[in-house]
Formats: C-alpha cells, structure tokens, sequence
C-alpha cells in the first residue's frame, strides 16, 4: 500500500532533523559527510536510504549488483544486463540497449535513482528478474533483501586504485564554486576511512563475510579477477544469477559477445556514454576514466603506499580478504 502524505512528510521531517545529531567531517566533494548507520554519505543520501529501507520489498527473483563507488560498477552493471537479457537482447546485434543507454539507465540505483529526490516508485510492474544497483553497505540493505532469496553480485577493486579513481572522479563532477581537493587530503580522509558509503574496509568485509556464510546469496567479485580472465568470471556469474550459459552458447560465441559488447574500451566509445547524465548531476563521460589495474603507481608516494597497505593489512588482515599490492 502506497504511503500516505503524512507519512512521507513525517520521514522527510526525520530526515531533516537527524543529520543535525550524526557525526561529520569535510566532504571530498560536498561541504559535509555524515556517519549514519556507521557509514559516511551526504545528507541528500540519508533520506533516499531510510525511504528504500522502510518501503521496498524484494522479491525472491530480485538481483542486486552492489559495490563501493569507483570499483567497477558500471562495468558490473553492463555485464549483469547482459547476461541476464542474453535471450531478448541478442549480445552482438546492432540494437542492443547496452548500445543505446549507459547501464545506470537500464540498472537504477535504489539511492540515486529510485529512491532518491522524496520518490516512491512504483516497481510492480517491472518484468522479473529485476535488477538492481546500491552502494549501500550490506548491514544497512534492510531486512526485506537480507530474507528473501533475492541474490546480490558484490564487486570490490584494489583499494590503492579505487582511491585513485575516486579521487580524479570527485575533482571532475566537484561544483564549479568548490575547489579541487588535492590528492594529499583526500587521501588521509580515505585512510581514516572517511569517504562515500565507507570506511572502504567495513563495506567490503560486509559482504566478503555474507558471501562466506551465504555463497548461494551473495556472489563477490574482484574487478582485478575480472581483468584477468573475463570469460571464467562471467561464467561463473551467469551461474551465480541461475542463467548458466548452454555449451551450445559457449561454442557459439556468446560468452566472448557479452565480454566484447561490455568492455571498457567498448563502452567509453559510445554516444550515450559520452553525453548526458544517468546518475543525478553526474555527466555520463565522467564515469569512464582507464579502468587499469595498477594505475596507482603513477600517482601514489612510496610513503603513501606504505600507509593504505598497513592499513589494508590492519583491516582486512585474518579475513581471507586480500589483494596484491603490485600489479
């Protein structure tokens, strides 16, 4: 049943109010960050993500691609498509809406997209299975998707290179009246763990640890893995998703088709992706930057390295979580 306008007044008044008794610091991009359910956002996020937790409900079918910002969502996001509407949308025609629309447009955020600007939408009528993309940490997506038997695809990058990426994303898409934050503050901020939707340790651990418990709910992923050996982890992911590709698919082709058609190099080529904006105010040519592994070393100081790998060690030490520092 469709909230009421009191009730919507009621959690917009709520979420007013509540930023004025959460923890802040400096935002890289924005004038504040917010600690709210022990992670970092802006207060525009606050609202749009107790409006996702209170009123959406998943259902069973549901897919929901997850990661921290500048990890490999878009990427995921495409690849995730793809798979999924490999029967409707055959992966090297010329029509393919991967052609036609970034995969924000065709895999909303529930944050940024759905929720976001006081909106409840409607979903009922999306065709199953729906999918789904959040930036929200695992403790915080609500008990509606943590109980259902919907599926979550996590990916996770080096944090060297994520912060690295994050740190050109934000000086790109930072208002015009803002000055740039230098890479030298931006990264002691990562580093304490005061960045969107982090501390990045929290936000990974969340997930590798459910995936642990939960392998058949929980699917995570490494863009470095990824990189790597594409056509073994999109198998795997199509499995994950309980779209298997058939030998009679692998022989014709389609795996390398859907690598192909989502591709870096591929994507950043087209029209709809370098015009336009997909996720609120940021311009679509802004989400594609390299996408290299192991960029990190053409910006970080050895000093610098030393600190996030110590902290990469403290955090994530013990966990099973880990990842090479070198490429």
């Amino acid at each position: 049943m469709a909230p009421t306008l009191e009730e919507q007044q009621k959690l917009t008044d709520e979420c007013t109010e509540l930023p004025l008794s959460l923890p802040k610091e400096k935002g890289w991009r924005t004038l504040h960050l917010y600690q709210f359910q022990g992670f970092w956002c802006q207060s525009a996020e606050i609202q749009s993500i107790m409006s996702f937790q209170k009123h959406f409900q998943a259902n069973d079918t549901d897919i929901v691609v997850a990661s921290i910002p500048k990890s490999g969502t878009t990427w995921l996001k495409a690849l995730a498509f793809a798979v999924l509407n490999r029967h409707r949308f055959v992966p090297n025609s010329k029509s393919h809406p991967l052609l036609n629309s970034n995969p924000h447009d065709l895999v909303p955020f529930l944050e940024y997209k759905l929720y976001a600007d006081n909106q409840l939408p409607d979903l009922t009528n999306i065709s199953e299975p729906r999918l789904f993309g959040t930036h929200i940490p695992f403790a915080s997506l609500g008990n509606s998707i943590k109980n259902s038997d919907a599926k979550i695809v996590y990916i996770c990058r080096n944090p060297l290179d994520t912060f690295v990426s994050s740190w050109h994303f934000v000086n790109k898409v930072k208002p015009e009246s803002g000055s740039p934050i230098s890479m030298e503050e931006a990264f002691d901020m990562y580093c304490k763990g005061i960045v969107g939707f982090g501390p990045f340790w929290d936000h990974m651990l969340g997930y590798w640890e459910e995936s642990l418990l939960r392998p058949n709910k929980v699917l995570f992923l490494k863009y470095e893995d990824m990189k790597e050996d594409g056509a073994f982890q999109l198998k795997k992911l199509a499995k994950f998703l309980g779209f298997p590709f058939t030998l009679e698919e692998e022989r014709g082709g389609v795996v390398e088709n859907i690598a192909k058609l989502c591709c870096f190099e591929n994507m950043k080529k087209l029209e709809v992706n370098k015009i336009g904006s997909s996720i609120k105010n940021f311009e679509n040519k802004n989400l594609f930057r390299k996408a290299e592994v192991g960029d990190w070393v053409n910006y970080m100081s050895p000093k610098m390295v030393e600190r996030l790998s110590k902290v990469i060690e403290e955090r994530l030490g013990g966990s099973g979580l880990g990842f090479k520092v070198f490429p």
